[in-house]
């Protein structure tokens, strides 16, 4: 470990007000070192949200690297830690952290968190997907989005899943043209019926994005680091809970996840 990075860390560890903590983070997240992830995971722990917030774009930018640790860290009894923990693998993108996103966005109980992922689900690094799993990847996130843009309560979480269907959208343009008419209808209903006028500026910027027919596809270029194993997890992930679905919910419901939401508080020892 380096000197700088010692330092950094030391400075975290031994803050001893709210102030000089949340600048310990900040210091410790702007210098985007790997070394840092186990100090900042540990700060999203901390009942200050000042630090949690350096720490999450600390994380967010150290990117993929951090996603082991953090999806570790949901097995932990600590809700809080779990909620600041999606946010970062939301902002990240990578596609270990699909499932964990799918059932957040769904059936969370704090609407910062389903915001959090529903914008996470439409900005998945989808060009990481071998061709083989992301049709089903791209289906399962189109069929989250969609429940949570007509069924959440709360109009900023809506918002943000309007956010994600257009991302989603440009993804799928070209090799799933019927799945963005079907977002596109969506659209159409939500500009009109939506209750939240926010909601709908947003829908109506979107619609306009769609009748330009431009798509930007946010991407990295970088081949995926992702081993043959984190797929085939993932895989496994994905087909498990599609055969879960057919024993008790249509194919294609999205309040399947609500179930998935249960299992993973259950599992955090949060009910």
């Amino acid at each position: 470990m380096s000197d700088h990075l010692s330092s950094l860390i030391r400075a975290v560890e031994e803050a001893d007000s709210s102030n000089l903590l949340v600048e310990a983070v900040q210091n410790l997240a702007v210098a985007h070192l790997e070394g840092a992830i186990p100090t900042l995971i540990a700060a999203l722990s901390y009942n200050n949200p000042g630090a949690a917030v350096a720490a999450v774009d600390g994380l967010i930018q150290i990117g993929e690297t951090a996603v082991p640790a953090l999806l570790e860290l949901l097995d932990n009894h600590n809700y809080t830690a779990r909620a600041w923990t999606i946010r970062a693998l939301a902002g990240i993108g990578d596609p270990r952290g699909l499932l964990t996103l799918l059932g957040a966005a769904t059936a969370d109980f704090a609407l910062s968190v389903r915001r959090a992922a529903a914008r996470g689900l439409g900005m998945m690094k989808w060009h990481w997907f071998p061709e083989d799993l992301l049709e089903i990847a791209q289906a399962e996130a189109m069929d989250a989005l969609l429940f949570v843009a007509q069924e959440d309560e709360e109009w900023v979480v809506r918002y943000s899943a309007v956010v994600g269907l257009q991302c989603l959208a440009d993804a799928i343009a070209v090799t799933y043209p019927d799945w963005r008419w079907q977002i596109h209808s969506q659209f159409e209903q939500m500009a009109v019926n939506d209750e939240s006028w926010a909601v709908r500026a947003r829908v109506w910027m979107a619609q306009q994005h769609f009748e330009a027919e431009t798509i930007s596809v946010l991407r990295d270029h970088r081949p995926s680091p992702l081993s043959s194993m984190d797929w085939q997890r993932i895989m496994d992930g994905l087909y498990g809970r599609k055969g879960q679905e057919r024993l008790v919910l249509a194919e294609g419901d999205p309040r399947r996840y609500r179930e998935v939401a249960v299992a993973i508080a259950q599992k955090t020892g949060n009910i």
